[in-house]
């Protein structure tokens, strides 16, 4: 084991490191290991009172984690919790369950086995880019959710795992000195681009001047790879992630805006100076009106009035008001014209001459007209002189006349205003044959450009902006489109495509053609086939995954990078990370037993009933030095501490119900008891009213054929059953239903059969009787049977007595009238409802015949004893009990039998032989 091979050297190095190494107790959930170490990794778990502080290593521990010794802290009220190291942001007091985890980032320790001061390195918040930061490692820990791409030599490795022992790397990626390029999460999904970092809430973290859910394009503003903001001096550049940044519209100071001004400039104080011929308006806007004596053309401009009109119409110029000494020319009424001077005496001056009074007197050489003898007093000028504010005046060499910034107008002989959206103009070669149409522009209010003499908003296709005089300027005879400067072309002629300002026949490496210009491919991209970040066709080195049409900085946890192929390949089984092919090349064991040796994976030997801990990659063994026994070593023994290895005892009432749970329990026990029992109790009433249905059916007990029946039946539906005609109106005695026909009841054996089963029933209501749930027939009979007797007994004795007198059926019908002499036939009926069963359940007398049941069927008459057939016609053999009672009855009927000769019949009787 790797920890054997250093334990001698370790002992003898404790003296000299004893401040370093510390007795102390390590724990995971589930184990702990007591012995020396400098281990950093986790936090430090203390209690008042307690043997020992315990170092936790990262995991997560609950109320029932083991053994003792850490339950026992972790379940104590003081515990208080401090980190070991950076990264790890545990303080205070204990709160269960408690998560101890490096915080996103890697933790780089000097030592193996996390020992050390480390330097921890959380997420950035920008791309790292190129660049590399050397570290000197042994080992490094990595949260979860993370990797961590490192430089060694010439190769790329990309870890998912927390690596105890960098010399058990792989030979190719252990042996070079290691530097970190860039650390993720790998919780984003789609993954970030090159230009964004994944955060562990998994979204991606854009730098200023990046947008996108993967931070893929430049925000507004923002223009190039890195995405720039836009020149200063420019309010709309060539923008985006494959934008140059060139000005298209520059930043305009004082706009005339600014000031609440349309046609004038706005100075240093705020206040806004008019072009000549404007106004404030009636709106309170600056220069939005034509001042006194301008009217407002169709072009926008205010043109100054024709002279001697004193105000003009908009749009025509018609005169509305002419000046004192003029009348409206009747051909042009525009203009006014200046009536001639006359004398007192009626004389009319000759022209370049005023009235005196009696004389004519010259005007001043200025003027053609005047009102006197002065150069102010001109109504109209002399020929190169032009009128402005009541004077004559002359224009120098390009029509500006002479002491104000307007054009000389040859047509109307005045000064009039430049365009709206010129500070200044000018006519080249003034003479006095120029006209106004030959005027330029010399300057433009803010927000327009100088093209050609006019002021415009933008420069016109073939020319670009200069901004050292803000005029538009033709572009070079190469190019199509030019900006910043004649040479540098943004379209070419020639059918050539316009390359970083350049015209070439075919767009270089990194670009796509775009609209005759080559455009450069996204940043991510090597060579691409157009500007997003998923039209990659090849990618550079810091991202070399080429999936989808995007270039990924990693492949897959369990896959590596091939160089010779650019794609992705699955790592040996025994590895869950890998740096390449085989099972040398492993970073990370799969398996929860196995350990990294050498880049192989190789089953784990922990001591002292230790295991391998999962998010380290090492024995908890290993993290911890036991010395020798007391005597063979340097070392102190260890202080003995109990609960190391000790499960945690059961905690009394710690799994004790809350009295809210018992009544949710007790509540939801009897809900489903109700819902048992109401679906109980449903399927028996409709089991039985399956069974009424039934036998009424099988006795045609429901099923009133005539008019009578059925108005009965509703009445009992109306108003309930009546205690007289209840059995009456559902059960007729017929003797259809006795098997034998109706008119058969008429003298004879018949006769006697009917005197019999008279005589039955009635000595069967005297006595108790036994009923059977499968005699049915026998009920129906039964009430059959009595409601006959009690609708018309005196039928029978009517019939009975007009029998001969030796008839054995007299002596029945004089027993009959005595016991009626003794008692009347409903007292009779009365006494035996009394002794029913409704009676003695009830206490109320019976309202209704007690049904009468036979213990057997008797398909013949009892008078049949030779054959034992009946009315159906049937035979069968008589048992000993029924031919003994047969011959008993037999004997009963003739007149001389006193009975005695039943005891000499007794050997016969089969109900004795039972007995004995």
């Amino acid at each position: 084991m790797f920890l054997s091979g250093l334990f001698l050297s370790a002992l003898l190095s404790f003296a000299k490191s004893a401040d370093a190494a510390q007795s102390t107790v390590v724990c995971v959930a589930g184990q702990c290991i007591q012995g020396y170490t400098n281990l950093t990794i986790g936090a430090l778990l203390s209690a008042p009172g307690a043997p020992t502080d315990i170092r936790l290593l990262p995991g997560q521990y609950t109320t029932t984690t083991n053994p003792a010794l850490l339950n026992s802290l972790l379940t104590n009220k003081a515990a208080t919790l401090q980190p070991l190291s950076q990264g790890f942001t545990n303080n205070g007091t204990v709160s269960l369950p408690l998560e101890v985890a490096l915080q996103p980032g890697v933790a780089v320790y000097p030592q193996s086995k996390y020992s050390g001061t480390p330097q921890f390195a959380p997420l950035p918040t920008s791309p790292v880019g190129n660049s590399s930061t050397p570290v000197t490692s042994q080992s490094f820990a990595l949260s979860s959710n993370v990797w961590l791409s490192m430089q060694s030599g010439s190769n790329r490795v990309v870890f998912w795992s927390s690596v105890p022992d960098v010399s058990q790397l792989p030979q190719s990626v252990g042996t070079g000195a290691l530097s970190i390029l860039d650390i993720q999460s790998s919780s984003c999904s789609p993954p970030c681009s090159g230009n964004g970092v994944c955060s562990a809430a998994g979204t991606c973290t854009c730098p200023t001047g990046f947008t996108g859910s993967s931070c893929e394009t430049c925000a507004a503003g923002f223009f190039g790879p890195k995405c720039q903001p836009c020149p200063s001096n420019c309010t709309k550049c060539d923008q985006g992630i494959t934008g140059t940044g060139i000005c298209l519209t520059p930043a305009v100071a004082n706009l005339p805006s600014t000031c609440n001004c349309i046609n004038g400039v706005c100075g240093s104080n705020g206040q806004c100076t008019c072009n000549p011929g404007w106004t404030t308006g009636t709106n309170g806007t600056s220069c939005s009106a034509c001042s006194k004596g301008f009217f407002l053309s169709t072009s926008g401009n205010c043109q100054v009035c024709q002279v001697g009109c004193t105000q003009c119409a908009d749009g025509t110029g018609t005169c509305i008001t002419c000046q004192s000494g003029f009348t409206q020319n009747a051909n042009d009424r525009t203009k006014c014209i200046a009536q001639s001077a006359v004398t007192s005496t009626g004389t009319t001056c000759p022209p370049q001459s005023f009235s005196t009074g009696a004389n004519c007197s010259p005007c001043s050489p200025s003027c053609s007209t005047c009102s006197g003898p002065t150069s102010n007093a001109c109504t109209t000028c002399a020929s190169t002189l032009y009128m402005f504010n009541g004077s004559c005046v002359s224009a120098d060499g390009n029509g500006v006349c002479a002491g104000s910034s307007l054009i000389a107008d040859n047509n109307k002989q005045e000064c009039d205003s430049c365009p709206a959206t010129c500070t200044g103009c000018k006519i080249p070669g003034f003479n006095i044959a120029s006209t106004v149409n030959q005027l330029q522009c010399t300057g433009c209010l803010p927000g327009f450009v100088l093209s050609q003499g006019s002021c415009v908003q933008s420069c016109p296709s073939g020319t670009f902006l200069n901004p050292t005089d803000n005029t538009c300027t033709a572009c070079d005879a190469s190019c199509s489109t030019c900006s910043g400067s004649s040479t540098f072309c943004l379209s070419c002629a020639n059918s050539k495509l316009a390359s970083s300002g350049s015209c070439v026949s075919s767009c270089p490496s990194n670009t796509f053609s775009s609209s005759g210009s080559c455009v450069t491919c996204h940043p991510d991209c090597a060579t691409c086939s157009g500007g997003a970040f998923n039209q990659c066709s090849s990618c550079s080195s810091n991202l070399p995954v080429l999936t989808n049409g995007r270039c990924l900085p990693t492949c897959a946890e369990n896959q590596y990078f091939d160089k010779t192929t650019s794609t992705c390949q699955t790592c040996d089984s025994s590895c869950s990370s890998c740096s390449g092919p085989g099972s040398s090349s492993c970073l990370a064991c799969g398996g929860s037993n196995q350990v990294l040796r050498g880049g192989s994976c190789v089953n784990a030997s922990c001591n002292s009933t230790t295991s391998v801990i999962p998010a380290l990659g090492v024995c908890l063994s290993e993290l911890v030095m036991v010395p020798p026994p007391s005597g063979t070593g340097t070392v102190p023994p260890l202080p003995s501490i109990t609960g190391i290895n000790s499960p945690a005892p059961p905690k009394s009432g710690s799994n004790r119900l809350q009295w809210w749970q018992i009544l949710l329990m007790a509540l939801g026990c009897a809900f489903i008891f109700m819902v048992f029992l109401m679906c109980w109790r449903r399927r028996a009433r409709k089991q039985r009213a399956n069974k009424t249905k039934q036998f009424a059916v099988a006795k045609k007990l429901d099923d009133p054929k005539g008019w009578k029946q059925r108005l009965v039946r509703f009445g009992e539906r109306l108003f309930g059953h009546t205690s007289k005609n209840k059995l009456a109106g559902h059960y007729k005695y017929t003797g259809d239903q006795r098997g034998y026909p109706e008119d058969s009841k008429k003298g004879g054996d018949i006769a006697m059969r009917d005197l019999e089963e008279q005589r039955r029933f009635r000595d069967d209501l005297e006595r108790p009787t036994t009923y059977h749930d499968d005699d049915l027939d026998g009920i129906v009979g039964a009430y059959e049977y009595e409601q006959s007797i009690r609708s018309s007994p005196s039928e029978y004795s009517r019939f009975y007595r007009q029998q001969p007198h030796n008839d054995p059926s007299a002596e029945l019908d004089r027993e009959y009238n005595r016991l009626r002499k003794q008692k009347p036939k409903e007292d009779i009926l009365e006494s035996i409802a009394s002794r029913s069963i409704y009676s003695q359940v009830t206490g109320s007398k019976k309202r209704a015949p007690e049904p009468r049941l036979a213990v057997r069927d008797f398909p013949g008459s009892r008078f049949s004893t030779s054959t034992g057939s009946g009315s159906s016609g049937r035979s069968r053999t008589l048992t000993p009990a029924e031919e003994y009672k047969s011959n008993l009855q037999q004997r009963a009927l003739e007149p001389n039998f006193t009975g005695s000769s039943e005891n000499s019949m007794g050997s016969n009787n089969p109900f004795r032989k039972f007995i004995r």
